[in-house]
């Protein structure tokens, strides 16, 4: 669900230092990946420099998975959102969401979402950020589940799933074969996945 980083790089001074280095390390790492970029690209970019970085941020490391929190929290944004446009209509609320994903995944600007990309970069189960990725994607499944059991959808953990490895198959495929009117097909699929799933 989640893109760059939620804050615009500025080096405007008025703007905090850390901030101001989260969102250089937000479009450095979504644009070119975490491995490629340096912390001094990133105090560069920030227009600052390493020690404040370190002041601010134990490590790259620390920094990355700061970086990865932020891009959680504006899927919960997201979610609240979708909520008041369908207040009391998780069916609506679903349907809203697979929308919105599948114009992300169709979407040639977008590189996905920052917390796969970084789940691919980031195998060592030691990495900080890698608890930030698994308490993201089970959090995203228990919404899917949630919202299914309350839409009165059958089997909502198997809907969750399906609903997800969909989306996760459309982003390497759009990546490898192109996004050319995936976002529709997305949806149509989608939508014959969630109907599949209603109670007769």
């Amino acid at each position: 669900m989640t893109t760059s980083s939620s804050i615009s790089p500025e080096k405007d001074e008025r703007i905090p230092p850390r901030e101001r280095i989260l969102a250089a390390a937000g479009d450095l790492f979504y644009r070119h990946g975490i491995r490629a970029v340096g912390v001094e690209a990133i105090a560069e970019a920030a227009g600052t420099n390493k020690m404040t970085l370190y002041r601010h941020f134990s490590s790259k490391d620390e920094l990355v998975a700061e970086y990865l929190r932020q891009s959680a929290k504006s899927a919960d944004v997201c979610w609240d959102r979708l909520q008041k446009l369908h207040p009391g209509d998780e069916c609506a609320q679903l349907r809203a969401w697979l929308r919105e994903m599948a114009d992300h995944v169709a979407n040639v600007d977008e590189r996905g979402c920052a917390l796969a990309n970084a789940a691919v970069e980031l195998p060592e189960k030691s990495h900080p950020a890698r608890r930030v990725i698994e308490e993201y994607k089970t959090a995203q499944r228990m919404r899917l589940v949630q919202l299914a059991r309350a839409a009165g959808l059958s089997e909502p953990e198997m809907l969750a799933d399906e609903l997800h490895l969909l989306l996760e198959g459309a982003r390497v495929s759009a990546q490898s074969v192109g996004a050319d009117g995936l976002g529709p097909r997305l949806v149509r699929m989608g939508d014959a996945i969630m109907a599949a799933h209603a109670r007769p």
